[in-house]
């Protein structure tokens, strides 16, 4: 189990001096301290006592209480900018709470600035909050889950033939640039291999209004996912093009009646929104999971999340807000009752 990471305090390097001198190694330390053996080699290394000698070489014992006086100094006048938030019952009060509703720390940051808050903090000193002893804990709402990001793997794209296939290249400059509302692209989550399950999610994102809406289908059949699509549709005014890959399910796009485009081989990033899209879903949807297990109020409540979140793109707006002043939604938009909000399944 990995350990979490907090500072030493005066006692601990009371023992890390006691032990050091019996002379036990630091993995036997950082057993006995229950920390990370990087722990104790980063604690002598930065705060033992240094000599410098006419060669030019450094050396000098570990006394605690050296090093507790050092650590004390170096946070003292550390370039902490998250200290801020950890002042402010308010603004961390508000800061947790989104985070919670899995808003990401810019999303949050510009939140309080459409919302005009009396508070503010940047996206960077929240996730400098996040990264320090005060803020850690709320980590695990971030989409990563983690610090650092994560190397993408490569996948392969489908090789199915699409009857009467039509490149981007003709694809409307509307649809292309962004410049009109109702262009639309389309995709499918599939659950994961070892699941077994044929089960899948249908999702299209609108390119310039950042709009999402997803439904669960049986199977990744040509009709099953048109079904899915045309009920979609059916909520929208406008649906002027349908960006999508060269995946089976859409090698009966012509029964769709909407002019259809498709990406070249191998090029996900040419429907660059939507991939994105499917990153934010695959938090509440792993890609090990079996989508069938999945229930349409919890579908329900990702579309729910989605586009309740505000943009930075889009002036930090929410993606519902930009449909309904557009009037891109043929129905008043209606969010879900609060019990969707519990991770149902089945």
């Amino acid at each position: 189990m990995k350990k979490k990471y907090k500072h030493l305090n005066q006692y601990q390097r009371d023992r890390i001096q006691a032990l050091k001198e019996c002379g036990h190694k630091q993995k036997d330390i950082a057993n006995v301290l229950e920390v990370g053996e990087s722990t104790i080699s980063r604690e002598i290394k930065r705060n033992r006592r240094k000599i410098r000698r006419k060669d030019g070489t450094i050396n000098g014992n570990y006394q605690a209480n050296i090093a507790q006086h050092k650590a004390y100094v170096r946070r003292k006048y550390a370039k902490y900018q998250g200290k801020k938030i950890n002042e402010d019952d308010k603004l961390r009060r508000y800061i947790i709470k989104h985070l919670k509703q899995d808003w990401s720390p810019d999303e949050i940051s510009g939140g309080m600035r459409q919302e005009k808050q009396p508070f503010y903090a940047s996206k960077t000193s929240i996730y400098e909050w996040l990264r320090s002893a005060w803020g850690q804990r709320y980590c695990k709402y971030l989409y990563s889950q983690r610090y650092y990001k994560r190397k993408r793997s490569k996948t392969k794209a489908g090789k199915n033939m699409i009857p009467h296939r039509i490149g981007l290249d003709l694809r409307p400059l509307g649809a292309t640039n962004r410049s009109r509302y109702g262009h639309y692209e389309g995709d499918a989550i599939v659950s994961g291999k070892k699941t077994g399950s044929k089960a899948a999610l249908s999702v299209i994102y609108e390119r310039k209004a950042k709009y999402a809406d997803i439904k669960k289908i049986p199977n990744l059949k040509p009709e099953s996912n048109n079904k899915a699509i045309i009920n979609m549709q059916n909520k929208l005014s406008k649906l002027r093009s349908l960006t999508m890959d060269n995946g089976v399910e859409n090698t009966r796009h012509e029964e769709l009646n909407i002019p259809t485009f498709f990406c070249d081989p191998y090029s996900p990033w040419q429907k660059g929104g939507i991939e994105n899209i499917n990153k934010q879903i695959r938090r509440y949807v792993p890609k090990s999971s079996d989508i069938s297990q999945y229930s349409h109020d919890y579908v329900r409540m990702i579309v729910n999340r989605l586009n309740n979140k505000p943009r930075k793109s889009l002036n930090y707006k929410k993606l519902i807000e930009i449909m309904t002043e557009n009037k891109l939604l043929k129905d008043k938009y209606i969010p879900i009752n609060k019990k969707s909000e519990v991770a149902l399944r089945g």
